[in-house]
């Protein structure tokens, strides 16, 4: 479908247009990788939760209006079809390959160390802290973005990330201060 828009082959996908379905899914099928990849940390579960979302997306196009930009609630639908596979795996998300991808970027042997550290705690938070964290510090959305897709008021979103900052800042002030 060359020399298409946007808005247009989401707008045939919600009418039913097969072909702008498979183009949309082609456009975004990296994006929603990256965005489970990114949730769970781990390739081979990114690729189930991918799959399940393109099933979801398939199901559920006609939902999306409009009012946010389609990666955002794009990635509201990864989110939840990523808590979906978990439940149904009765599993937790691991971070072990996403932290050694990220470690073995730093050339730096305590940068990598602090780095590992910082993403084993951020998984550890609650799933609504480090969801709305993931949200505005890893994909760049606004508090207001959030709180939208979310369903909650912008006052919630940022109040979840004040406190994933403070247990964050207090973790590693208590490993600083005692040398854990």
């Amino acid at each position: 479908m060359p020399d298409i828009d946007e808005t247009e082959l989401i707008n045939r996908a919600i009418g039913g247009d097969a072909d702008a379905f498979e183009a949309l899914v082609n456009a975004y099928y990296e994006v929603m990788f990256k965005m489970a990849y990114k949730w769970c940390g781990n390739r081979r579960d990114a690729e189930d939760i991918t799959q399940e979302a393109c099933i979801k997306l398939a199901r559920g196009i006609n939902s999306y209006k409009g009012g946010a930009k389609f990666t955002s609630w794009l990635y509201v639908l990864v989110t939840n079809t990523a808590k979906d596979w978990y439940k149904s795996q009765n599993r937790h998300p691991e971070s072990t390959e996403l932290l050694e991808t990220i470690v073995a970027d730093s050339d730096n042997s305590d940068e990598k160390l602090y780095t590992s550290q910082v993403l084993k705690e951020v998984n550890n938070l609650p799933e609504v802290e480090k969801e709305s964290l993931i949200l505005v510090m890893g994909q760049g959305l606004s508090h207001k973005e959030v709180a939208k897709l979310s369903g909650v008021k912008e006052s919630t979103i940022s109040w979840r990330i004040h406190e994933a900052r403070k247990k964050l800042s207090a973790i590693f002030t208590k490993e600083e201060r005692y040398g854990e």
